[in-house]
């Protein structure tokens, strides 16, 4: 090779040997069969292909880097991802992502929102200081000074500044941890109190929307296109007859004033909270996509849902699934500690509906797409999305048989 040549590696290994999720490490496909998907997805089967493209995108953000190491990285079910490194810069790693626009019609409003949400943050920031560690995935604009690259085919990519010495976990492991988690969730709505919510774009239409999901799973089960049937089929479409009002909950309070809309983050849950390694406190919340405006009811009950289920949500045991009232209310301690500036009575009124109405949403949701077809979420087998939702069916029932105390 050229002395002085940039010099790019792709560790594709990982994405067919890799097993086990990991704690936001250099890792990316954990599913062989959804790493095969979308590795062809990307390449039309030529894995050269992966390489050339990679090289060229990489080139629109980094033109300049001598030494490239690029990683598959994460687990995200929407965007691929990876981890890329140069030697001899000030900024010795990001995050480049190439964003699914089959799921986000219009990226750029995706990156429109991000751009307002971090720029509010890091000038509130400035002006008001935490007294403790919390970084921002920073945008990193292409050489031209954009926040995204378009390819010739019409693929989106983007590149992200990569926090350092941070990690996520999927599942809460000690009340320290779980007060973590709701301090990270609390800062982040802190930091957003005072952005006016009309300023984000919806980029995902109908996105925890509860009816909304309602109404497709009566349209697939009008279309009658599955007529499997087992214990595991009954007991979910039980559920769901049983929880039809639900749905209507948090919506219902929304239309009559009762809770306002805000700025939400849109999937809070526990891997998406990163970790300082050294002092094992929470320092950011990632996954910015879906930061829009709505109730922030879906995002306390979504990171109350994720946390508060020990067995994990893809555990086979479904039956096994209980939700721990005790982590529920160390992750309030450490969220309504820095929450309680903006959170009103009423607010809190809602908090336990709003874990019932995000469980049986998601859980409504896997149900669906099951029936469908798995059409929507990466699966590992055909029955991987009934599993999940017998899961999130399952966290519901234990849920309901506790109430949280004052």
């Amino acid at each position: 090779m050229r002395s002085g040549a940039p010099l790019l590696k792709i560790s594709l290994y990982y994405i067919f040997e890799s097993a086990a999720k990991p704690h936001f490490q250099k890792f990316f496909w954990t599913k062989p069969q959804q790493a095969a998907l979308q590795l062809n997805a990307m390449t039309n089967g030529n894995k050269n292909n992966l390489f050339d493209k990679l090289k060229f995108v990489v080139s629109k953000f980094a033109p300049q880097s001598q030494a490239i190491d690029i990683q598959g990285f994460g687990s995200g079910n929407i965007n691929d991802t990876f981890w890329v490194s140069w030697e001899d810069t000030e900024s010795r790693s990001f995050i480049l992502q190439r964003i699914n626009h089959q799921v986000f019609l219009k990226p750029q409003l995706v990156m429109q929102n991000m751009r307002i949400y971090t720029d509010h943050v890091r000038d509130r920031l400035a002006k008001s200081p935490l007294d403790r560690r919390w970084d921002l995935p920073q945008i990193l604009p292409t050489a031209q000074g954009q926040d995204y690259f378009q390819t010739e085919d019409g693929e989106f990519w983007r590149s992200l500044s990569f926090i350092e010495n941070s990690k996520s976990f999927d599942t809460i492991t000690d009340s320290q941890q779980a007060r973590e988690v709701g301090y990270a969730l609390g800062t982040f709505h802190h930091l957003t109190s005072d952005l006016a919510p009309e300023k984000l774009v919806d980029t995902l239409e109908g996105f925890h929307i509860t009816p909304l999901y309602l109404q497709q799973y009566q349209q697939v089960i009008a279309k009658g296109e599955n007529t499997q049937t087992s214990a595991e089929i009954t007991y979910c479409q039980k559920i769901i007859e049983q929880h039809q009002e639900l749905a209507h909950l948090l919506e219902d309070a929304k239309s009559s004033g009762k809770l306002p809309l805000r700025v939400m983050h849109g999937d809070p849950k526990v891997n998406n909270i990163l970790f300082d390694q050294s002092t094992q406190l929470a320092v950011s919340i990632v996954d910015l996509d879906t930061v829009k405006s709505g109730l922030i009811h879906y995002d306390i009950g979504d990171c109350l849902r994720s946390g508060c289920n020990p067995a994990g949500e893809d555990t086979r045991k479904w039956e096994d699934v209980r939700f721990d009232m005790d982590l529920c209310q160390e992750i309030l301690v450490g969220y309504k500690a820095i929450a309680n500036s903006f959170l009103t009575k009423t607010d809190e009124d809602y908090i336990y509906d709003s874990i019932r109405v995000i469980t049986f949403e998601l859980g409504l949701r896997f149900f669906t797409d099951y029936l469908a077809g798995n059409v929507y979420f990466h699966i590992k087998y055909p029955e991987h999305n009934l599993l999940r939702s017998l899961v999130q069916f399952r966290l519901l029932e234990s849920l309901e048989s506790q109430q949280l105390k004052e």
